[in-house]
């Protein structure tokens, strides 16, 4: 991975963790690895933990941020997320997969912040991230 990607994936990682405390949610973890993958913000909402899909872009000419969330990409966050739940979550807990999306302008700053919430299932991505499921 580049200096460049890192820097922006951090710097993504820090506006969504800003996004979410404004929403009332607690940031329990980042960056969290495991040898299914890795999440990048582990919250809690209220009682539903939130296991959090941060994705940042500069430019669209490789499209939207939340178009890169695969199927692929959805298996291995649905498997990180299962793996979390066991290892730290023992007993059964209301948990959901978000997704934030960031578009940063020409001069780092934020043109655009979604949180899409639910956005990875089991069952399949939402048709579309522009819908009005945030926090």
């Amino acid at each position: 991975m580049s200096l460049h990607a890192r820097r922006l994936g951090r710097r993504g990682e820090s506006l969504a963790c800003q996004a979410l405390l404004e929403r009332g949610a607690q940031i329990l973890a980042r960056n969290v690895r495991s040898s299914h993958g890795e999440l990048d913000v582990i919250a809690c909402q209220g009682s539903t933990l939130v296991l959090v899909e941060v994705k940042a872009r500069t430019s669209r000419a490789r499209g939207a941020p939340e178009e890169a969330i695969t199927r692929t990409k959805q298996g291995h966050l649905i498997a990180a997320a299962q793996h979390d739940m066991e290892v730290n979550a023992p007993t059964e807990a209301d948990w959901r997969i978000d997704v934030v999306a960031i578009e940063l302008g020409p001069h780092d700053e934020t043109a655009r912040l979604e949180i899409i919430a639910n956005a990875v299932r089991g069952d399949s991505l939402p048709a579309s991230f522009s819908g009005n499921a945030h926090l």
